[in-house]
């Protein structure tokens, strides 16, 4: 079966995009590997035009909304940089698919949409009973949407 990939249709619009561990495995537990993720994330902060604007990172999958162009390319940068990373850091010699297959990236174009996607992402942890507030979560951009830091960088949406 080949690759499901939807298509980024208007690259002016932010993007909702959810990526997942195959077999759902929890590979985020440990800071180490969330650094992983947030080495990769930097890097396409600073080497692109590639705007981050939301995240949480639970143990076996992450959700982020994000905007720039060559969406598509971004995302797939994203993913190959942070399996190459893990694999060479934890010296893993087989080839083994570390994401799951798919990607659906919903296009942000309504204040709605946007303000529902955020909350999402937000009560993530809370809803699975992790923490009680969204900002107590460590590996999540709430912070940053009540006038506090996050671990990782984000451009705030209005």
């Amino acid at each position: 079966m080949g690759r499901s990939r939807y298509k980024i249709l208007n690259e002016d619009y932010p993007y909702f995009h959810t990526s997942t561990v195959a077999g759902w495995q929890p590979v985020f537990t440990r800071k180490e590997s969330v650094q992983i993720l947030f080495d990769s994330f930097t890097w396409l902060q600073q080497n692109t035009d590639f705007k981050l604007h939301a995240y949480v990172i639970l143990e076996n999958h992450l959700h982020f909304i994000a905007s720039g162009s060559e969406h598509s390319k971004r995302i797939q940068q994203f993913k190959s940089f942070a399996y190459y990373k893990r694999k060479h850091k934890h010296k893993i010699e087989s080839q083994y698919q570390f994401w799951q297959e798919g990607s659906h990236p919903e296009e942000m174009n309504n204040d709605f949409m946007l303000k529902q996607r955020l909350e999402y992402i937000h009560s993530n942890p809370v809803q699975r009973g992790y923490v009680d507030l969204p900002e107590h979560w460590r590996y999540s951009s709430a912070r940053d949407y009540i006038g506090q830091a996050s671990l990782l960088p984000i451009v705030l949406l209005h």
